[in-house]
């Protein structure tokens, strides 16, 4: 129209603020995210859960706010691959950030009850244990509620497909043309790792935490310097 007053612009470039908005729904998500999962292994309590001490450990506020920030955090990572597969539909990655959605929704809801007993169940265990003062107590209570066979198994499909979901993500990102496409790597690294982590110790726990707080960051920082594109040129590429 008016050539002196609207300047050339570019698809690709089409300001949309809904979009924005979405954009910046999801960083807040994966910022939160990362800091929860930061959070977790850094305010657990790391004593020898074999004695008192770490009996002391699993019935203090700071186990259940740790376990309460894992929580958190899985709830904060789905509503942002909700956000993601918002901008993501019609490109190239609508496919897999579908696929991711859907793998972490079902993931976090069969993780979420394991955790659930972590900040209910055994931290009445550990006080138990105290109140008895009996140290030979702790390790047969804790481990009737973590390792009975329904739980332990609805934790490991959980954490699998939650995995799962965070690489279909990253394959998302890769594939849509929006960002760099290693993006999303760091955090579905992170999440992928998250069942081997349990083997190690609190240092490796922590570092993992980091990085996925690092992994959310950097994908958080990538959503908050999104170019918005128009749906036309979305479904173009």
């Amino acid at each position: 129209m008016n050539g002196t007053l609207a300047g050339p612009t570019s698809p690709s470039t089409t300001p949309d603020t809904g979009a924005r908005t979405v954009a910046r729904f999801a960083a807040l998500g994966f910022a939160a995210t990362g800091a929860a999962f930061l959070v977790y292994p850094a305010v657990r309590p790391w004593h020898d859960e074999t004695t008192l001490a770490g009996a002391a450990g699993m019935a203090s506020p700071s186990w259940v706010v740790a376990h309460l920030s894992a929580v958190a955090g899985f709830i904060t990572l789905t509503l942002s691959l909700l956000a993601v597969r918002s901008l993501l539909r019609g490109t190239r990655g609508s496919g897999a950030s579908l696929a991711a959605l859907l793998l972490t929704w079902v993931g976090v809801g069969l993780t979420l009850p394991y955790y659930g007993a972590e900040v209910f169940g055994v931290p009445e265990a550990a006080a138990q244990a105290l109140r008895e003062h009996s140290a030979t107590l702790l390790v047969p209570m804790t481990d009737a509620i973590r390792f009975q066979p329904a739980a332990v198994t609805m934790f490991a499909l959980g954490l699998a497909l939650l995995g799962a979901g965070a690489v279909a993500a990253a394959v998302a990102v890769a594939r849509s043309g929006r960002w760099n496409r290693w993006t999303a790597a760091p955090m579905a690294v992170g999440f992928a790792l998250f069942i081997p982590q349990f083997f190690a110790g609190e240092t490796v726990r922590i570092a993992h935490g980091a990085l996925i707080a690092a992994g959310c960051a950097w994908l958080a920082v990538s959503l908050l310097r999104t170019r918005t594109v128009s749906l036309e040129s979305a479904r173009r590429r």
